[in-house]
């Protein structure tokens, strides 16, 4: 079942055209398309880190390195069950030592995770912090920013403020003109399809599957990544 092909078009870009996702070309694809060799840091909670998490990246991975001759080498530093508190304390060994020519952050579902008390103004400053720390190292680095799925059921109920700590990635996206692949749309298209429809795709309520990662995650962080100005 290929979940990402189920979603109507139109549905996605109504949705998309709510949240003002902009449409540029990553400086990792015009790199790439120039023949210069990238490195990629994935850096999140398990829905980078996981089986579903380690599917989309190494399947974005493999799609780009069959299109641009081997030159990406993407190196995940995501971490299940962690938030952006310990993403900064994290930051020099996960993502600074590596050098990363770009990195995709997620840190929006754990950081909503009432355990954790995790204001959305603190996560901000997190976030803000890891941009300024990353791009201090090297200017030319490339920051993307990544909200992710819905939580259902008791993994809904613990993170009773997602919608908001997501909304807060697509305004520092935005006001720091930073790429964003805001996969949130996606799944709210799938989840109005019905309950079983996004189980399927995400059996635990919270993690995507091999399968979902694979047809809807990677295939939509590499049409991000691809997109042109109009």
């Amino acid at each position: 079942m290929k979940f990402y092909l189920k979603i109507a078009l139109p549905a996605l870009l109504l949705i998309a055209s709510q949240f003002d996702i902009a449409h540029a070309q990553s400086k990792l694809i015009k790199n790439l398309e120039a023949g210069k060799p990238q490195i990629l840091v994935t850096y999140g909670t398990s829905l980078t880190a996981a089986v579903g998490g380690k599917a989309w990246v190494n399947e974005i991975t493999a799609t780009l390195n069959k299109k641009y001759n081997g030159l990406l080498t993407t190196i995940n530093s995501a971490k299940s069950a962690m938030w952006s508190t310990w993403g900064v304390q994290h930051l020099e060994d996960s993502v600074i030592k590596k050098n990363p020519d770009a990195i995709i952050i997620e840190f929006g579902m754990n950081d909503a995770f009432l355990n954790y008390k995790t204001s959305v103004e603190l996560a901000r400053l997190n976030l803000n912090y890891m941009i300024d720390r990353i791009k201090l190292n090297n200017p030319d680095c490339e920051v993307i920013l990544q909200t992710m799925n819905i939580a259902l059921d008791g993994s809904g109920a613990a993170r009773p403020d997602l919608l908001k700590y997501y909304q807060m990635y697509r305004d520092v996206a935005k006001q720091r003109k930073l790429l964003l692949i805001d996969h949130y749309p996606h799944w709210k298209a799938l989840l109005d399809q019905g309950r079983e429809a996004y189980l399927k795709a995400m059996p635990d309520g919270l993690h995507p599957g091999v399968e979902a990662s694979k047809t809807m995650i990677a295939p939509y962080v590499v049409e991000r990544l691809n997109a042109k100005k109009n």
